[in-house]
């Protein structure tokens, strides 16, 4: 078995005891810098890098700090994943409290937000601290589902000894990613934990389906609200003269006249009725609609490129592992919005590179592959929608009127931690440095 890797079938076909046996010699020897019988997984080596790096402790507890009731009541409130409980509860609850297991569900920075299951199983998991309220990103409780499908963007399972802390190596986990469909940010974490006893590989799959049902139907609802947001707008735009679009709450285009579609208009979170500056529009009249907003653009206060006059200062924070935020401020006020992780390493990019890029640099930079600019165009294009006012192009590049400021993790190893970007590479290695 030297030269092969571990896989959750092998697992699964070994005698439980034998298998626990083998993981933890693999970890033991692994954490020592010796060379194990068997490679662990590639998932688990990689987290287990991550953690050694961060200097965190194998025998340390997994207790933390649990939210307060009344923060934790706020995170329920405010997360769209309240609005897909039923689905995900429906799907797994019912399965893990038979299969002697607990449905656990995080938001996107790893706090637990709601758990379901077998009450015994729920009783040992609250002597692990797996209770709601209480923090299980990596860099917390180290390597297990939760928080390494955190770190990867993906759905993962973590068996027995792969945990990175001894405290765990009784337990077995199966982790998913839950997006928001509309831009594919994370909200959260669906997760299926229980006693080693309990390890099934086919779980995890079983935990990515109902974590993509829960998108599919969030999906169905924003698709319901925009319809009946758009039957709203549309005889209002019939009669608006100029350009004017209507917007849900959240910046999503319901119905526009004037103007070229977008998906979405950046909203600022102060947004209210009244005379607003919008960096994607310039100056408009903000009146509300049933469900959304209706934006009519004043043509007289409209500068030539929008927002170049106002904008001077951009903030493009990638110093969290998860969720990357680009912040633009000028003399007419301030607005701030969430990445995409493609949008991210875009950014990135040319923060490192003031002077600019071509598409082909661009496409390079991101994919390795210099073919690649059809690709890259369009990303760029859905960028510049929002920040037409601090980005150029021919080439793309922020503008030399506009200070720049990156700020990066703690660790250069987690910036953008999901990219595969040769350039997010170099910089994690330390190979590059932002000239801002």
């Amino acid at each position: 078995m030297k030269n092969t890797q571990l896989d959750m079938r092998r697992l699964a076909s070994m005698d439980a005891a034998q298998a626990a046996r083998l993981l933890h010699r693999v970890r033991e020897e692994t954490l020592a810098g010796r060379t194990p019988p068997i490679a662990p997984r590639a998932v688990i080596d990689a987290s287990w890098q991550r953690m050694a790096r961060l200097g965190l402790d194998p025998d340390q507890s997994t207790d933390s700090v649990l939210l307060q009731r009344d923060e934790l009541e706020e995170r329920r409130r405010t997360t769209l994943l309240s609005d897909v409980m039923h689905t995900l509860s429906g799907g797994l609850a019912g399965i893990a409290d038979a299969s002697l297991q607990i449905m656990v569900v995080t938001d996107e920075h790893g706090r637990v937000l709601w758990r379901q299951g077998n009450p015994s199983v729920l009783r040992r998991a609250s002597g692990i601290c797996l209770e709601e309220g209480a923090a299980w990103s990596e860099h917390a409780t180290g390597t297990n589902a939760v928080g390494t499908a955190l770190a990867m963007g993906r759905a993962v399972q973590v068996h027995s000894a792969e945990h990175y802390v001894q405290s765990l190596h009784n337990w077995t986990c199966a982790a998913a990613p839950v997006h928001d469909p509309r831009d594919q940010r994370l909200l959260g974490i669906l997760d299926v934990s229980g006693p080693a006893s309990s390890f099934h590989p086919a779980m995890l799959a079983l935990v990515d389906s109902v974590a993509q049902l829960a998108e599919a139907e969030m999906r169905e609802r924003h698709r319901g609200s925009i319809e009946r947001l758009r039957a709203v707008a549309a005889p209002i735009l019939c009669r608006v003269g100029g350009r004017a679009v209507a917007v849900d709450s959240h910046g999503w285009t319901a119905a526009v006249t004037g103007l070229a579609p977008v998906d979405r208009i950046a909203l600022p979170k102060s947004f209210r009725a009244g005379r607003m500056w919008l960096p994607s529009l310039g100056v408009c009249a903000v009146e509300p609609l049933p469900g959304g907003w209706l934006l009519r653009v004043e043509e007289e206060a409209r500068p030539a490129e929008p927002g170049a006059e106002a904008a001077s200062r951009v903030v493009l924070d990638l110093s969290r592992p998860r969720r990357w935020t680009v912040a633009v401020s000028g003399v007419a006020g301030s607005w701030q919005q969430e990445l995409s992780p493609r949008h991210a390493e875009l950014l990135y990019v040319l923060a490192l590179h003031r002077d600019g890029r071509t598409a082909a640099e661009l496409a390079d930079d991101v994919f390795g592959d210099r073919t690649r600019t059809v690709t890259v165009r369009a990303e760029m294009s859905r960028v510049r929608r929002n920040l037409a006012g601090v980005l150029a192009h021919r080439p793309y590049r922020f503008r030399e009127e506009v200070a720049v400021e990156v700020l990066r993790p703690r660790l250069p190893a987690d910036l953008l931690p999901h990219s595969t970007a040769p350039a997010v590479r170099a910089g994690r290695a330390g190979r590059a440095a932002a000239n801002t």
